[in-house]
């Protein structure tokens, strides 16, 4: 049981890694044209074509917890489980909080999630395929808290 929570765990925490790469080379790659909505200033309906990256993540994720369910809810169920889990997180802080698609947790002042914000901003300053910082998620590079904090 123990050997599956560690799984699971490391799981979601590879999957910030993983993000970082799939935005960067992806998203901002090959896969521009479904993600260039998303740094767009203005959502034109509640849905984007970015928002096909959550089936896209969703599919394995679906798969494994599926084999992995079906045999024993081995080691596949818990790297499915972990990608479910970095999901949920995903869209809660990227979707919920940072912009607000849903008005729950509007005036939230953590240093965390101001230095997120801050971050995600910097990231979104650019309109164009060719961002330059703040790939990430959940990880926030320290400058952003020594900006917004004046460490």
């Amino acid at each position: 049981m123990l050997i599956k929570i560690i799984i699971t765990l490391v799981t979601v925490i590879l999957m910030e890694g993983i993000t970082w790469l799939t935005h960067k080379y992806v998203m901002h790659g090959f896969l521009w044209y479904l993600h260039e909505d998303h740094h767009q200033p203005r959502y034109n309906s509640i849905f984007e074509k970015n928002d096909l990256f959550f089936v896209i993540f969703a599919v394995p994720s679906i798969l494994l917890m599926y084999f992995g369910m079906n045999n024993g809810y081995n080691y596949m169920f818990c790297i499915g489980l972990g990608i479910l889990i970095y999901g949920i997180c995903y869209f809660v802080v990227h979707d919920i909080i940072i912009h607000q698609r849903f008005k729950w947790f509007k005036n939230i002042k953590w240093r965390y999630i101001q230095a997120l914000r801050k971050g995600h901003k910097m990231h979104h300053k650019s309109l164009e395929k060719e961002s330059e910082e703040s790939f990430g998620m959940l990880y926030v590079p320290w400058k952003y808290f020594k900006e917004k904090y004046k460490f």
